[in-house]
């Protein structure tokens, strides 16, 4: 995968473009650290596209969830001891 900064977006726009689609994927960095991704797209990859990224980030989420839970040690909680957090946490936003 290939790394570009922001500058680099900015001074030499044609030659990204150009590799774009043979790079397929270029990660845009700003002051070296990462900040997106970019990806090729057509009129007929778009939606898919989207969709999959979406999908992505929902299970990253996940993921960075169970770890917080798991850190936290409730990974172990039963499934009444759920629903009682759960409900508690609605009553709380009322």
């Amino acid at each position: 995968m290939k790394f570009i900064t922001v500058r680099d977006i900015r001074t030499s726009p044609a030659r990204i473009w150009k590799e774009l689609p043979v790079e397929q994927e270029m990660v845009i960095t700003n002051n070296g650290k990462p900040i997106a991704l970019l990806t090729p797209l057509s009129d007929e990859s778009l939606e898919g596209t989207i969709s999959a990224v979406r999908q992505a980030r929902a299970i990253e989420a996940v993921r960075v969830m169970q770890e917080s839970a798991r850190v936290r040690g409730l990974d172990s909680m039963t499934q009444v001891e759920i629903e009682d957090e759960i409900r508690q946490s609605r009553a709380s936003r009322r």
